[in-house]
């Protein structure tokens, strides 16, 4: 039970961070390497579900804090467009929630633009925790398969915080800006990709200087 509420809390607090959060996959390897005894899909279980719970804090934190007191009004009537196009695909948005939960893919950023919709959580939420649930008991499988033919001495050296980790996370934080700044009417409405402007008001009204000659 020790090892489960470790395995709890540390998932917990990998799947809290914003960016460059170590993958939680590299956890669930060393835990099925350096844990003989215990059920790899009962740490896998574990795992999901301390991982749905920090995402859905951090998706919670974007729609309350991000969404709801530091975005400009324009920029959540463009965020709305697109939310109220995720309204009529639901099944499709669930969906693609629960395959790229199957990924080893990093998912914070995923939530983040979610939490910046508005959009309901806890069907989003459900998909990410079954699809986690599975990915998670595969790569606790494949710990302690290598537990069993590898040297015990053999220790995991993961790709944390390297160049192409920081890269990737660097990558994913201007996508999340890119989503925020795409007029999404316009790519709903005509198919075409659009930025809005960041200062609509500075259009120089040509009558006003009409009116002064």
């Amino acid at each position: 039970m020790t090892t489960l509420g470790i395995l709890f809390v540390v998932v917990l607090l990998i799947n809290l961070m914003p960016a460059f959060a170590p993958p939680t996959w590299m956890a669930m390897s060393w835990v099925g390497f350096n844990v003989a005894d215990g059920s790899p899909f009962a740490f896998a279980l574990v795992a999901a579900s301390a991982a749905t719970v920090g995402r859905l804090m951090l998706a919670t934190f974007a729609r309350t804090l991000v969404r709801g007191r530091l975005m400009r009004e324009a920029d959540r009537e463009n965020v709305d467009a697109a939310k109220a196009w995720l309204q009529k695909h639901k099944t499709m948005t669930v969906g693609a929630f629960f395959v790229y939960a199957l990924s080893p893919l990093p998912s914070n950023y995923l939530f983040i633009a979610y939490g910046l919709s508005g959009l309901p959580l806890r069907v989003i939420g459900a998909a990410f925790f079954i699809g986690r649930a599975a990915s998670y008991s595969v790569w606790a499988h494949l710990g302690r398969f290598a537990s069993a033919h590898l040297d015990p001495e053999v220790q995991f050296e993961g790709a944390y915080l390297s160049a192409y980790f920081i890269a990737m996370q660097l990558a994913l934080l201007g996508l999340v800006y890119m989503l925020m700044k795409l007029d999404w009417k316009t790519l709903i409405e005509q198919r075409k990709l659009a930025w809005r402007r960041s200062m609509r008001s500075s259009r120089r009204p040509e009558h006003g200087r009409a009116t002064r000659r």
